[in-house]
């Protein structure tokens, strides 16, 4: 398959083809990318038995959960790939026109960034989430992997890359990197000329390199520390609802809760029945890290500075007590990544000054943190969840896949 800067050469050398590319050409390689990857079910589960009893005791069991497919997952994986099929064609919008008094028209226009990087950890599904968005927004893919997840992401590009032979279109715009050392990470981010965007999506160890060591431009995809406060004025059915799917649906994804905080007014009534729904009453029951005041109330792990500044990706939830929604605001904007954080509340000036004052790409009142994602926000599936501000931000569909130009028409006329 070659190094990766050869790789990386192939993607850049293909690009146009898709870049280019009808809408209906892009769909027909859609349609031919899921069923080519419907017909390697049976080579993709064989391949992910391999990385999983390669991994099994060296990650943990949410972890292992992230890496493991079965037969549902692939069609899941298909579908996603189908659900892109209906969704418009964003290359040729044409977002503004503009006739200047000279006579001049400036029309600004929705194009492809050229050619994506993306470095993830062991989630197979990204592999075909990450190919399929890259190609409906017109757009070359290099794709590296965790080794956890290679060979189950070897046996999905093959099966892709025949959907995309079979379209007609050159399989070249698809690669996934060989090299699973962190010289190939090194290298993508060093790959100026070659990519024109990099897609961070994992831990924050590896967003933080990619952020520290990229000098191609970077979307950073963020660490979930997520919060759910509960306000005096909270339905407390509601709220234990929310926070039994924000922590415990699943785990070990970024829009999983992290934090709960919970107005003093009511804890003492309140902790009681986030313990008994949380810890007494399931059978994989919830660590609660508490500070004092919430070990005052219920019994518990004594939760530590380093708790609240922790994505945990477990069954593991810390547990703070505060003194009124504007604690609350404070307490996130300092420990937050920015990602997602909710209010449960029936007070709507409180809900509105939750809302405006904390800096997250989704701000949720009286709904669970879990709904951030491409799918839930009717963007098909996505790329990531940006919590940077610049191109970007949230869930990432195929609009924030792409650029956009100036197409500028005259009649002969000079500055």
């Amino acid at each position: 398959m070659g190094t990766t800067q050869e790789q990386l050469s192939l993607a850049r050398s293909a690009k146009k083809s898709i870049n280019t590319a009808s809408t209906a050409l892009k769909n027909q390689a859609l349609e031919a990318m899921a069923s080519q990857l419907l017909k390697a079910t049976e080579a993709i589960l064989a391949a992910n038995q391999i990385d999983m009893e390669a991994a099994r005791g060296k990650i943990s069991e949410v972890m292992l959960d992230r890496l493991f497919l079965d037969q549902e997952r692939i069609a899941g994986m298909a579908q996603g790939i189908r659900a892109l099929i209906d969704l418009p064609d964003p290359i040729g919008e044409v977002l503004d026109t503009e006739v200047l008094e000279n006579g001049l028209e400036i029309q600004k226009v929705r194009v492809a960034m050229g050619v994506i990087g993306i470095i993830y950890e062991s989630r197979p599904n990204v592999t075909s989430d990450a190919a399929a968005l890259a190609i409906k927004s017109g757009n070359a893919v290099v794709l590296r992997t965790g080794k956890d997840a290679f060979h189950s992401a070897q046996v999905i590009v093959t099966a892709l890359k025949a959907g995309l032979e079979e379209a007609g279109l050159n399989s070249d715009l698809l690669q996934l990197i060989q090299d699973t050392s962190r010289a190939s990470s090194l290298a993508m981010m060093k790959a100026k000329g070659y990519l024109d965007l990099l897609i961070p999506r994992g831990g924050a160890g590896l967003i933080q390199a990619v952020v520290e060591n990229a000098i191609v431009p970077v979307i950073e995809t963020g660490t979930g520390i997520v919060h759910v406060y509960v306000d005096k004025e909270a339905d407390f059915q509601k709220a234990l609802a929310i926070i039994e799917n924000a922590k415990t649906s699943r785990p070990s994804v970024c829009n999983a809760m992290e934090v709960l905080l919970v107005d003093q007014a009511i804890a003492s009534d309140f902790l009681p029945l986030v313990k008994e729904r949380l810890v007494d009453d399931r059978e994989k029951s919830v660590e609660l890290r508490l500070d004092e005041q919430a070990q005052a109330i219920i019994s518990g792990t004594a939760a530590q500075e380093q708790d609240f500044d922790t994505e945990f990706l477990d069954y593991i939830l810390a547990v703070k007590v505060v003194d009124g929604v504007e604690e609350a605001v404070d307490h996130i904007e300092a420990h937050s990544t920015h990602h997602s954080d909710a209010i449960v509340t029936e007070n709507p000036e409180a809900a509105a000054y939750f809302t405006k004052q904390v800096d997250s790409a989704a701000v949720y009142v009286n709904a669970s943190t879990r709904f951030t994602d491409g799918g839930q926000f009717g963007l098909g599936c996505e790329m990531g969840i940006s919590t940077q501000k610049l191109h970007a931000r949230g869930p990432m569909g195929l609009r924030e896949m792409t650029s956009y130009k100036y197409i500028v028409s005259g009649n002969g006329q000079v500055r």
